[in-house]
């Protein structure tokens, strides 16, 4: 009779399609077939593997490759191939258990060596395994196409390498080729740790995006006896920078970023006197659009002081540079725009959640002992406004008094001796009444104002007093 799918029964053996309209030969789709359960003792394995079709043609079809998979015995399909002519529902004949119950092993098909090239890409193959897969390779452009893909893929997998360069990289070859040809007018000792950190900020901006330029900053600072802070974006910072700066060109004569601002023109009518008010007035200025455009005034300013101090000579090293409240030396005001310039890029880092070393140690060094000779005159400041203990005996200038051993470990680091009781007098070994030991990027922390003294990671002995006052003392030389 006709059935939905063409003259005769759609699941009698030997039909592989069935004829429609015109002669035309239609697909025969089988209907739903009975557990395997059903049909009868589940087919032996071994008569399976001896199938000369399995074994011979590479590519099989879906049905046949299923009956060859070790699990073919428990899987419901496995017992739907017809093992004799007759109904469906009709059990097949008895089959013989086997001899042995150990699995023969599963046949090497195009669909199994086609499953194992992952395997065989990572190099998890065993050694039958591996055999048989590159015996397939060169048989099968489809595969080995495959394979060529997993292998390139398994490359990739490997150990995220550093991008960064080497810190040292950059002194390095200048100083290999500086032993070659020395260079004409060199850079001042004391200027090249700012020459070595406006260029690492500099590569770190290279490859900010507009959005990353707008990223939250936040700034920290020590005031009296707590820590401040302020939020700004990269591009703030920078233009922080570039405002403070401005106030070492002018020294040199060159010119000032706050243009009108600088000489009282601007709309408050009064000159910016300190290095934040210079900020705050820059800030309150239109800043460019896009933000990063502020990136390359900061960086040719940066040029400019390094080419002029160079043909300045030794003579400019002593020019007095004043920040408003306070005033330093040119030479010294080099390294303080130096290690501002590290801290506020360990900012932008931070913020953008990159990595970011220290200076070499050279460089370091000369920081932490610009910090240290400034305590003195900051420990008698904060005793003058009753924020540090009074002196335990008069000072006289010339003569040694009290001591603080500093101690600064790790690179850059050192041993300074701090007169406790005035200035003026002398640090002496064998006056010492106290000793701090401190890791030396724990104390340029410090002294950054981002870590707070009582939670300053130092070792201590001797005067608590003193060492309390010291710290808190190293904590006030931050600013904005």
């Amino acid at each position: 009779m006709n059935g939905p799918f063409g003259p005769g029964r759609p699941d009698e053996p030997g039909d592989d399609a069935s004829e429609g309209a015109g002669g035309a030969r239609r697909p025969r789709i089988p209907p739903p077939r009975p557990a395997a359960e059903d049909r009868g003792p589940l087919p032996d394995l071994r008569d399976l593997s001896e199938r000369p079709d399995v074994t011979e043609r590479p590519d099989v079809s879906e049905q046949s490759d299923v009956s060859e998979r070790p699990d073919a015995a428990d899987s419901p399909d496995a017992a739907t191939a017809p093992t004799a002519p007759g109904p469906a529902s009709a059990p097949g004949p008895e089959l013989p258990a086997p001899a042995s119950p150990s699995v023969p092993p599963v046949p090497f098909t195009h669909r199994v060596l086609k499953s194992l090239l992952g395997a065989w890409a990572l190099s998890a193959c065993s050694a039958e395994e591996t055999a048989a897969v590159e015996a397939h390779l060169t048989d099968c452009a489809m595969c080995a196409d495959e394979a060529l893909r997993l292998r390139d893929a398994v490359g990739l997998l490997h150990k995220e390498d550093n991008l960064d360069l080497d810190p040292m990289l950059r002194a390095r070859t200048l100083a290999g080729c500086l032993l070659r040809r020395p260079a004409r007018i060199p850079v001042p000792e004391w200027a090249a740790p700012y020459d070595a950190e406006t260029a690492r900020l500099d590569a770190l901006l290279h490859d900010m995006g507009e959005s990353e330029w707008r990223t939250p900053v936040r700034l920290r600072w020590f005031e009296g006896r707590r820590g401040v802070e302020r939020e700004a974006t990269v591009a703030g910072v920078l233009a922080h920078l570039m405002a403070v700066d401005g106030m070492v060109a002018g020294v040199l004569g060159l010119p000032d970023p706050l243009g009108e601002l600088a000489s009282g023109a601007g709309a408050g009518g009064e000159p910016p006197a300190s290095a934040a008010a210079r900020t705050e007035a820059y800030w309150r200025t239109e800043m460019p659009e896009p933000p990063g455009m502020v990136r390359e005034p900061w960086r040719e300013q940066a040029h400019s002081l390094i080419r002029r101090v160079s043909f300045a000579g030794g003579g400019a090293a002593g020019l007095d540079v004043s920040y408003g409240d306070f005033g330093l030396p040119l030479r010294d005001s080099f390294l303080d725009r130096a290690f501002e310039c590290w801290v506020h890029a360990s900012d932008i880092a931070e913020a953008v959640d990159y990595p970011y070393d220290p200076p070499a140690a050279g460089h370091l060094h000369l920081m932490i002992d610009l910090a240290v000779r400034q305590l003195p005159v900051a420990l008698a400041g904060r005793r003058r406004v009753g924020l540090a203990s009074p002196p335990r005996r008069l000072g006289i200038a010339g003569e040694p008094g009290r001591t603080l051993h500093l101690e600064v470990e790790g690179k850059g680091g050192g041993h300074w001796f701090i007169p406790l009781d005035s200035p003026a007098a002398v640090a002496s070994p064998d006056e010492e009444v106290a000793r701090v030991a401190l890791d030396a990027t724990e104390f340029c922390q410090l002294a950054a104002g981002h870590v707070l003294p009582e939670d300053a990671a130092a070792g201590q002995d001797g005067d608590r007093e003193a060492i309390r006052d010291v710290l808190a003392a190293t904590a006030s030389l931050s600013r904005l």
